[in-house]
This record gives structure tokens, sequence and C-alpha cells, in this order.
């Protein structure tokens, strides 16, 4: 489902399409992780991407999105609490699967590299679903509460700063990633305005973000066409 980027605030639409990014990408590991036509080194850069776009998001809410929300609408910081208390239970997830040892591209002529049987693929699938299943439940409990806050307690002046703090700190892993995703998971409009704040010297970039993600998600996917 998108939203219409012209009938709701940047604020509402960023956050919705960059939450429709962690459910694709996080089902999308899952399913992968025991493909045996997914080479290890693609489930290992979707890993990294996951596991530090992730963090990333959780603690630029907890340290300052939740801040700004609360000093306008102070009744809502214990609801803010109880969702970051899910982000340190998301923390403990995301541990658990950056320390699954993946990214040995030699394990690929290795016996049983190949195979959904091969246990770094197992134990990938099992550290990816509890991710999945841990931001699936999250967002389902962070969504009602936080967008009607952005829409009503966040200024345009102050997301745009916030939005802006965020681009300049995201982890610079897999950023090609980051842009397959937002495509798939809006519509045009949606995503330039998610975009729009990109550095100049990067957005000439995107052409060639764009073909690297169809490449690799078509990877991901097990898929040639």
């Amino acid at each position: 489902m998108t939203i219409d980027a012209l009938a709701h605030p940047p604020a509402v639409v960023e956050t919705r399409l960059v939450h429709e990014v962690h459910r694709l990408a996080t089902a999308l590991l899952a399913e992968a992780a025991v493909d045996p036509s997914v080479p290890l080194p693609a489930l290992a850069e979707l890993r990294d991407f996951l596991v530090a776009n992730l963090r990333h998001h959780h603690e630029t809410e907890d340290d300052d999105l939740w801040p700004r929300i609360i000093a306008a609408a102070p009744a809502m910081e214990g609801a803010l609490g109880a969702l970051s208390a899910e982000h340190e239970r998301l923390e403990a997830a995301l541990d658990l699967l950056a320390v699954v040892a993946v990214g040995d591209g030699e394990r690929e002529g290795a016996a049983g590299g190949r195979t959904a049987a091969d246990p770094v693929r197992a134990a990938l699938r099992d550290a990816a679903a509890a991710v999945r299943d841990t931001v699936h439940d999250h967002l389902a409990h962070e969504e009602p509460l936080l967008l009607p806050a952005l829409r009503d307690h966040v200024s345009p002046a102050g997301w745009q700063e916030f939005a802006q703090r965020v681009i300049a700190t995201t982890p610079p892993v897999a950023g090609h990633l980051m842009i397959g995703f937002l495509d798939e998971a809006g519509t045009p409009a949606e995503v330039e305005l998610v975009l729009a704040g990109l550095p100049e010297p990067v957005r000439p970039l995107l052409p060639a973000l764009r073909l690297q993600a169809a490449d690799c998600l078509r990877i991901l996917r097990g898929t040639t066409s």
C-alpha cells in the first residue's frame, strides 16, 4: 500500500516508506537465506545492509525524534519509552544476525555450501526470521502511535532538520539496496520525496544505483529476469 504524497505531510510519507523498506528487506533475507541459488556474498551484503540501517534507524528515533515529539507532546513520553524498549529487543536480535558467519565467499565451493541444508544458511535463516518477526511486530505497534504524532507534533521545519541529519549519518553500507527497496515500496512521487534530501553530488549516481540494485535483488530472489 502506498501513501499519497500530496495528501500527507512529508514526515508521514517518508517514515511509512522507510518502514515498508524494512518490511521488504527483512522478509527477503529470511526467504533468500535458504535458497541454494543465492550466493553467500549476496546474502552477506543484504544482512550487513539490514543490520546497519535498522540500528541507525532506531537510534535516530530514540536519540533525536522521540525528544522532539516529547518536547511538543509530553504525554507521549511513556508510549515512546515503550517503543524504545522494543528497540532494545530488536538490537538483541540484530546482534545475533550480525554474528552469523555468512561473509566467507569461499564457502560457495565447499560441500553443502550450495544447499538449503548448509548450516550457515540455516543459521542465517533463523536469525533473519527473528529480526523479520521483531521488525514487523514492532512496526505494527509503532505506526499507530508515531504516524499521528508526526502529523500533529512535528513541524515541517523540524522534520526537514531531522531528515537531513538522518541522511548525513546513514551508514554507507550497500546504499544501492536502499534505492532498490524504496522503488519497490513506494510510488515515484513518494520515492522522490525521500530522495530529495540527498546531497547534490549523489543525485547523478541514482540511475547507476538503481541498475545495481535491480541486479542484486534479482540475485537475491533467485531470478534472472
